[in-house]
Protein backbone atom coordinates (compact mmCIF):
# COMPACT_ATOMS: atom_id res chain seq x y z
CA UNK A 1 0.00 0.00 0.00
CA UNK A 2 1.05 3.66 -0.43
CA UNK A 3 2.08 5.63 1.84
CA UNK A 4 -0.42 8.03 1.07
CA UNK A 5 -3.27 5.80 1.09
CA UNK A 6 -1.99 4.24 4.45
CA UNK A 7 -2.30 7.85 5.87
CA UNK A 8 -6.17 8.17 4.59
CA UNK A 9 -6.98 4.40 5.79
CA UNK A 10 -5.76 5.71 9.27
CA UNK A 11 -7.36 8.53 9.09
CA UNK A 12 -10.35 7.20 8.03
CA UNK A 13 -10.49 4.72 10.85
CA UNK A 14 -9.70 7.41 13.54
CA UNK A 15 -12.93 9.61 11.47
CA UNK A 16 -15.02 6.34 12.07
CA UNK A 17 -13.95 5.72 15.75
CA UNK A 18 -14.52 9.39 16.60
CA UNK A 19 -18.15 9.42 15.34
CA UNK A 20 -18.51 6.00 16.54
CA UNK A 21 -18.54 7.30 20.32
CA UNK A 22 -22.49 8.03 20.12
CA UNK A 23 -23.44 5.44 17.74
CA UNK A 24 -27.37 4.32 19.36
CA UNK A 25 -26.29 0.92 20.05
CA UNK A 26 -23.13 1.20 21.84
CA UNK A 27 -19.36 2.97 21.13
CA UNK A 28 -17.75 -1.11 22.20
CA UNK A 29 -20.08 -2.18 19.47
CA UNK A 30 -19.40 -0.17 16.86
CA UNK A 31 -15.39 -0.30 17.79
CA UNK A 32 -15.68 -3.92 17.45
CA UNK A 33 -17.93 -3.94 13.88
CA UNK A 34 -14.97 -1.09 12.78
CA UNK A 35 -12.60 -3.32 13.71
CA UNK A 36 -13.63 -6.45 12.09
CA UNK A 37 -14.43 -4.42 9.00
CA UNK A 38 -10.63 -2.99 8.68
CA UNK A 39 -9.42 -6.49 9.32
CA UNK A 40 -11.30 -7.97 6.97
CA UNK A 41 -9.77 -5.77 4.36
CA UNK A 42 -6.26 -5.69 6.06
CA UNK A 43 -5.12 -7.87 2.80
CA UNK A 44 -6.07 -5.84 0.02
CA UNK A 45 -2.68 -4.61 -1.77
CA UNK A 46 -4.70 -2.99 -4.76
CA UNK A 47 -4.34 0.77 -4.94
CA UNK A 48 -7.56 1.13 -7.09
CA UNK A 49 -9.72 -1.28 -4.73
CA UNK A 50 -7.96 0.49 -1.27
CA UNK A 51 -9.50 3.54 -3.07
CA UNK A 52 -13.11 2.14 -3.49
CA UNK A 53 -13.03 0.98 0.21
CA UNK A 54 -12.08 4.53 1.49
CA UNK A 55 -14.84 6.13 -0.48
CA UNK A 56 -17.39 3.58 0.62
CA UNK A 57 -15.73 4.43 4.66
CA UNK A 58 -16.48 8.33 3.94
CA UNK A 59 -19.70 7.44 3.11
CA UNK A 60 -20.48 5.53 5.81
CA UNK A 61 -19.08 8.59 7.93
CA UNK A 62 -22.15 10.91 5.62
CA UNK A 63 -24.55 8.00 7.12
CA UNK A 64 -23.40 8.12 10.68
CA UNK A 65 -23.39 11.98 10.23
CA UNK A 66 -26.87 12.10 8.81
CA UNK A 67 -28.24 9.83 11.56
CA UNK A 68 -27.08 11.94 14.45
CA UNK A 69 -28.29 15.07 12.99
CA UNK A 70 -31.82 13.25 12.35
CA UNK A 71 -31.84 12.43 16.38
CA UNK A 72 -30.91 15.73 17.37
CA UNK A 73 -33.38 17.22 15.04
CA UNK A 74 -36.26 14.79 16.64
CA UNK A 75 -34.97 15.88 20.18
CA UNK A 76 -35.27 19.16 19.70
CA UNK A 77 -38.29 19.08 17.47
CA UNK A 78 -39.86 16.87 20.82
CA UNK A 79 -38.34 19.27 23.08
CA UNK A 80 -39.93 23.00 21.48
CA UNK A 81 -42.70 21.51 19.27
CA UNK A 82 -44.78 19.17 22.19
CA UNK A 83 -47.81 17.88 19.73
CA UNK A 84 -51.14 18.41 22.31
CA UNK A 85 -53.65 15.17 21.36
CA UNK A 86 -57.60 15.30 21.43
Amino acid sequence: MASSLRGEVLNLYKNLLYLGREYPKGAEYFRSRLRAAFLKNRDVKDPEKIKQLIARGEFVIKELEALYFLRKYRAMKQRYYREEGP
